[in-house]
């Protein structure tokens, strides 16, 4: 069955049109709830959200699919979404559900669903949620007696707090250093800080001011020059910019300078490497990573694993192969040890606790190898993809023999946008502009033309 819902991270859209709707809402609430009922007991869901205004039309737009079905709400409001995976399994829910449009702009929403293990749905289940939200559904409605309820848990953000406190070495603190926190607007703006602050840091935190449409705007981990800024300003230490929904991060450094998922993933996994944390012998990252950080740990006798775009393609591969530390180049940062999925707060109390146990400047311990040039264009469409033409597929085949063995090109469809993402990387940067650009005009006309 071909996907008419859910994308490579759950469902997303611009909020109030097809298909976030509250009326799809509804549906997905019902469907996602007949999914997981499953035994005799009494059935829960955790439902989290981020801080754009949507939320308060699609959060009861859930909750009455849920309880249509029989099945307990637990809201916890505002929060990242490693915190309601990290919920799903300590309050033995039976789902998990995030509504965030994670780096996205206020516009859009999306419903992302955990199981009661606390991960991300695997395609099989979804393709079974899609299944169910295009039947009639009428004849699974709960009976009066048998809906559910709806309860709020007032204390979710101290239960972050203190397992996000949890992975920060207890022999270690954040005293002497002093740390801008970018959250984005975003789900994190109440629990980043106050983690920070418990560990004993200088906290100079900056878009921790919500209002319902400023989520992503000229802040968080998309957009960090204010948080570059910051740091040169403050004389910080470094920077965190967190996005939306918190389960990713970029860091920068003393001076202000951008240090993206790649470094990080290097950083982590060479330390754990050499403290014998590290499992699999390796991590797990994706086809966007950059050239540089498979040759470095090439060179450190470790080996990188790449699988299709999407932090929960990068988990299932470390869940079935034995691997602890994986991520994406764009700062989902996963570390099966602490946690279930990307957790932005989490994986900078790892590079933080590296920077405390080195004793050196950020730009020291965080820039681990040389990124080979890599370019990467988004080209914007609407109506049928322009991929879907013979004269697009040969342009991308002549690129593809032009560059040879001297880099790499990748062409991909966006899961979340109708964007098709156009990268190459290689040791010639100079050819690397030529084949993206000339490949992006090639698309382009082509779209314009449909």
């Amino acid at each position: 069955m071909e996907r008419e819902f859910f994308g490579t991270d759950g469902i997303r859209g611009t909020a109030n049109t097809w298909p976030m709707t509250a009326e799809i809402a509804v549906r997905a609430g019902m469907a996602a709830g007949l999914q997981f009922t499953r035994g005799e007991h009494r059935h829960r869901v955790v439902v989290g959200k981020d801080t754009r205004l949507s939320g308060y039309m699609l959060e009861p737009a859930l909750t009455a699919g849920f309880t249509s079905v029989g099945m307990d709400v637990i809201l916890v409001g505002p929060m990242p979404t490693p915190a309601v995976a990290l919920l799903t399994r300590s309050l033995r829910a039976d789902l998990g559900v995030v509504l965030s449009a994670s780096h996205n702009a206020y516009a859009d929403n999306g419903i992302k669903l955990f199981g009661p293990d606390g991960y991300k749905l695997s395609d099989r289940i979804e393709m079974e949620i899609e299944a169910r939200m295009q039947s009639d559904m009428a004849a699974n409605l709960a009976s009066p007696g048998d809906l559910g309820r709806a309860m709020r848990l007032e204390d979710a953000p101290g239960r972050y707090i203190e397992a996000a406190k949890a992975t920060f070495p207890s022999a270690n603190r954040l005293d002497g250093l002093k740390i801008v926190i970018d959250c984005a607007n975003g789900a994190a703006y109440k629990v980043a800080p106050t983690v920070l602050w418990e560990l004993e840091a200088e906290v100079i935190p900056i878009g921790v001011d919500p209002d319902g449409f400023n989520i992503n705007q000229d802040c968080g981990s998309v957009h960090t020059d204010t948080m570059r800024e910051q740091v040169v300003a403050h004389g910080a230490d470094v920077g965190i910019a967190l996005d939306g929904d918190a389960d990713r991060l970029i860091l920068a450094d003393e001076n202000g300078q951008l240090i993206d998922g790649d470094q990080l993933m290097a950083a982590i996994g060479d330390y754990w490497a050499e403290t014998g944390a590290l499992k699999g012998g390796g991590i797990v990252a994706t086809v966007m990573s950059n050239l540089g950080l498979e040759r470095y740990l090439i060179g450190r006798g470790l080996e990188l694993i790449r699988t299709q775009v999407g932090d929960r393609y990068v988990v299932e591969h470390m869940r079935q192969h034995g691997y602890n530390v994986g991520g994406e180049q764009s700062g989902h940062i996963v570390m099966s040890d602490f946690g279930t999925t990307g957790d932005g707060l989490v994986a900078a109390l790892q590079v933080l606790a590296l920077i405390v146990a080195e004793g050196r400047p950020v730009s020291e311990v965080c820039r681990r190898f040389e990124p080979v040039p890599q370019l990467l264009k988004n080209v914007r469409y609407t109506g049928a993809s322009p991929l879907d033409t013979e004269k697009v597929a040969n342009a991308i085949q002549a690129q593809r023999s032009r560059l040879g063995d001297k880099g790499r090109l990748l062409i991909r469809p966006s899961g979340t946008e109708p964007l098709i993402r156009v990268m190459a990387e290689g040791d010639d940067g100079d050819l690397i502009h030529s084949v993206v650009d000339e490949l992006v005009d090639m698309i382009e006309a082509t779209a314009a033309a449909n």
